[in-house]
């Protein structure tokens, strides 16, 4: 297994509905240490990132930009999307087959929207896709576990496990 960690719209805009700040506030201790995991391993950390202008998610902005307590560096490579599939049209199947990538392990919002649709498109592109338990946020904290039961998943301290 050689993975890469995806961090998937996890952006100021979605912290304005109280419903959404609680689950993403919920999940980012445990993207935090996945972040942490993967960089002790040396291994891949890519921030997605949504664009939608009528929404104000437009680059540059502090609604398109991660909360500071996201463990995020600017020197991870950041993929910018348009569609809720983070390998629709943009350059990270690319990105992360050049570095030698077969597995990418997903966190981020929105549960049941892009987050199932990256791993969805990861699975069409020939990766593992594998979600990290209490590493998903959503609007609607139901939909949490109904993503997870369907597809795969994996909890931090079996993924570090893993790595070792």
């Amino acid at each position: 297994m050689n993975p890469a960690l995806l961090v998937v719209d996890v952006q100021n805009l979605f912290f304005t509905a109280p419903e959404t700040a609680q689950s993403l506030r919920q999940a980012i201790p445990a993207i935090n240490a996945a972040i942490a995991l993967f960089r002790q391993k040396g291994l891949p950390v890519v921030c997605v990132q949504h664009i939608d202008e009528a929404d104000g998610l437009t680059p540059g902005t502090e609604a398109f930009a991660v909360p500071p307590d996201l463990a995020l560096r600017a020197t991870d490579p950041c993929i910018h999307k348009r569609y809720g599939n983070a390998f629709n049209k943009t350059p990270l199947e690319e990105l992360l087959k050049s570095q030698g990538v077969d597995t990418v392990i997903i966190t981020g919002y929105c549960a049941e929207h892009c987050v199932l649709s990256t791993c969805r498109g990861a699975r069409d592109c020939d990766f593992t896709a594998i979600l990290l338990r209490g590493a998903l946020a959503s609007d609607t904290a139901a939909h949490i576990p109904f993503v997870e039961r369907i597809n795969d998943i994996i909890s931090l301290r079996a993924l570090a496990k893993a790595l070792s």
